[in-house]
């Protein structure tokens, strides 16, 4: 089995995986890796798993050694970390590859890996991401505009009468209350805007099948009613990071 670290800036997602799949996952607040108490929910997460090895990727980098140190105390193993130098799976052409998100990279991995290539993939976080992988398999760059939640809370913070809500399906595009008005705005408006960078997407590429991919908080709420997503899939992240262990490992690990 091996282990894999997502780390984020509000949670750590932890998957144990084999040679096929990601088997299982779980969250952890990535403040904990500062407090003490990570190890203790890695090793009950784990069970009695026989880890063979691990891979990370981060945007936290004050949390990175924490994780390796982790592994490396409970199960003396070096922990992998992907980045633009230890990446497989796909080519980078990009300006500044070490400047590209690792959790960016893995998605790209796992994308092209099950999808083939162009693809795109769209991740619905605190900000929603587009990456690109174009017909070469190679990750090329992609799109940052602000999260649901980001820009809903913004406005919650920033006017006197707009209400904090929770982000949820809203079938009518005429809100009948300032709660409703706002949700039409977040989610009719963020598929408008899903649709229309996928569109232009597919002009730039010169692609007129290109597979789309959601993953993140929203996703399965967002391409409900988006025929232009192909697929949602929830570990994509933990996937590729699996793929490129397994990639770095050779073919013994198969199990």
């Amino acid at each position: 089995m091996i282990l894999l670290f997502d780390i984020g800036n509000t949670h750590t997602h932890i998957g144990l995986a084999n040679g096929r799949r990601v088997l299982k996952q779980t969250d952890v607040p990535t403040l904990t890796w500062f407090g003490g108490g990570a190890a203790a929910l890695v090793k009950k997460f784990t069970g009695a798993a026989k880890i063979e090895g691990a891979i990370l990727c981060s945007v936290v980098p004050r949390a990175t050694p924490l994780v390796r140190k982790t592994v490396r105390t409970i199960w003396k193993l070096d922990t992998l970390e992907l980045n633009a130098k230890t990446i497989r799976g796909v080519g980078i052409d990009y300006p500044k590859p070490n400047s590209i998100g690792p959790d960016r990279l893995a998605n790209a991995v796992a994308a092209k890996f099950h999808f083939g290539a162009p693809v795109v993939v769209v991740d619905f976080g605190t900000a929603v991401t587009f990456d690109v992988v174009n017909s070469r398999g190679d990750y090329v760059g992609g799109i940052i505009a602000p999260g649901l939640a980001a820009m809903t809370d913004y406005l919650h913070e920033k006017t006197a009468l707009l209400p904090k809500i929770k982000i949820r399906e809203i079938k009518s595009a005429i809100g009948k209350s300032t709660e409703e008005a706002m949700l039409v705005g977040a989610v009719h408006g963020y598929r408008g805007l899903v649709r229309g960078l996928i569109g232009e997407l597919k002009r730039e590429l010169r692609a007129q099948k290109l597979p789309v991919i959601a993953t993140g908080g929203c996703a399965k709420l967002i391409a409900a009613r988006l025929p232009e997503i192909s697929a949602v899939m929830p570990d994509l992240t933990l996937e590729g990071l699996r793929l490129v262990w397994q990639k770095q490992a050779g073919p013994a690990f198969s199990r």
